[in-house]
């Protein structure tokens, strides 16, 4: 057999075990939508995960994927409520496939051909939605954290064009609020910036910014000499998915010359919805926007995006000569210039052969669908008084504690138990078990089957589950 037709021969053989385990897994996820822990002093001896000398034999690799896979964490699964992602989609899995079988790397038409055209359209069309105008751009980088790295990147480079060239000549003051990603302080010393130099502005008890307190702060800090130049305002914290005020923000920002940033990571995808993108109002007065399609959207991890106002910002702070690179076709097609990586996977297919396939109403219908989820949710916590929410309407994450149940115990039991996935979250004084609604192939069903095994769960185990006071659970 030559070879190609040894490779053909080869390739199909391992799709077929694709679709194998596959299947296998769906099947796993009916029978058991969680998956039993492996505790970590075991996983090495559970799993043949050790790499040897020698191969291992083709049916016992077989074997070994189906036991990796199916001891897997189950993301997709009815019972996942535990990240800010979840669910998949038959289209977007297809386009990831794809994307892995052609196997380009993002930065130029040479290499990547309609590829690029695809991820110029999503760019486009995410600048659209969020109002920008059309002197607009944007990219995919590797992530919401990534995103929100090289929106303070144009922002430092916007405010001084020495800084990339000599670097960071004073001391620079970078603003987002308390319940902001973690992302931040890390893209602060990222950039020479400094943590110390990222300020953390309180938020009211929805967990929005203040903007009030933000000027404050800006106005302190000029005052002392220092050099206040980019503000992160969020679109959904990751604990209550509160909506920063952008409006009021933005007034601050403009008054002050400071670039704002939206990190729309969790919650950005509001921008296909009529229904609830008011809660991202002002958006288009943003000078950067991000949003991950892999949450709300069901795009397979990773897919995000960052939009800027103005695209020469992302030449500005990415775009460097490289003859050996940049040899054929305009700079607009070769988005090497504007993004922070050189080879760059494709993350643009899997979105596009989603999107393309249910169209923008159909995305729509997915963001407003799990804000559905989440009302079932809240209703069937009000109507239950052993229930305490903690989060409010027009949130896609259900903070609460059940009885006197204290919520860390609880979630963890639940997680070993194999009975339900679910994170637990802190805001002021509180501690709660956030459920969070981002699969959207779930339905009021499981959403209600959540509780239903939650309480069932607690009835049974009742006197081994840590209790807290009453008044600590309330936060009286």
């Amino acid at each position: 057999m030559n070879g190609r037709l040894g490779f053909m021969q080869n390739l199909k053989e391992d799709l077929t075990t694709f679709i194998d385990i596959a299947e296998a897994l769906i099947l796993d996820e009916e029978q058991h939508p969680v998956t039993k822990v492996i505790p970590t002093n075991e996983l090495y001896q559970t799993l043949d995960i050790a790499l040897k000398d020698e191969p291992l034999e083709e049916e016992e690799m077989k074997a070994l994927l189906k036991d990796v896979v199916l001891n897997t964490p189950k993301t997709s699964g009815k019972r996942f409520f535990n990240q800010l992602f979840g669910g998949r989609h038959g289209k977007g899995i297809l386009g990831d496939l794809l994307a892995v079988m052609l196997n380009n790397s993002m930065y130029t038409y040479k290499v990547g051909g309609p590829q690029i055209g695809i991820e110029k359209e999503i760019v486009d069309k995410a600048c659209q939605l969020v109002g920008y105008g059309e002197n607009s751009n944007g990219t995919l980088p590797v992530g919401g954290s990534m995103s929100n790295y090289m929106a303070m990147v144009m922002a430092r480079d916007a405010y001084h064009e020495d800084i990339r060239f000599k670097g960071v000549q004073s001391t620079m003051r970078a603003y987002t609020s308390t319940e902001s990603h973690y992302s931040n302080a890390k893209n602060a010393a990222f950039c020479g910036i400094g943590r110390d130099n990222l300020k953390k502005i309180s938020t009211n008890d929805r967990g929005e910014m203040s903007a009030a307190k933000l000027e404050e702060q800006i106005i302190k800090d000029k005052e002392a000499g220092l050099s206040p130049f980019f503000v992160n305002a969020t679109g959904g914290t990751t604990v209550l998915g509160a909506f920063d005020p952008i409006e009021e923000i933005s007034a601050v920002c403009k008054k002050h010359g400071l670039w704002l940033h939206v990190d729309g990571a969790y919650c950005g995808s509001l921008i296909f919805s009529s229904k609830y993108g008011y809660l991202l109002k002002g958006s288009e007065l943003s000078d950067s926007f991000s949003f991950n399609a892999h949450k709300m959207l069901s795009v397979p991890l990773t897919c995000s995006v960052i939009v800027v106002k103005d695209k020469r910002h992302l030449n500005q702070s990415f775009s460097n000569d490289a003859t050996y690179l940049y040899q054929t076709d305009g700079d607009e097609f070769n988005p090497g210039k504007t993004s922070f990586q050189c080879g760059r996977r494709n993350d643009a297919l899997k979105f596009w052969t989603l999107w393309k396939s249910i169209g923008t109403k159909g995305l729509e219908q997915m963001v407003d669908h799990q804000f559905e989820l989440a009302n079932i949710a809240r209703d069937v916590i009000n109507q239950n008084p052993d229930y305490k929410l903690y989060s409010f309407d027009e949130s896609m994450a259900i903070c609460f504690n059940y009885k006197d149940i204290e919520p860390k115990a609880l979630c963890t039991a639940l997680y070993e138990s194999g009975e339900l996935m679910v994170g637990f979250g802190s805001f002021k004084e509180d501690t709660f078990v956030r459920l969070v609604t981002v699969n959207s192939s779930n339905t009021k069903e499981e959403i209600v089957n959540f509780f239903v095994l939650l309480e069932a769960f607690v009835a049974k185990n009742y006197d081994r589950l840590p209790k807290v006071a009453q008044h600590d659970l309330v936060g009286e």
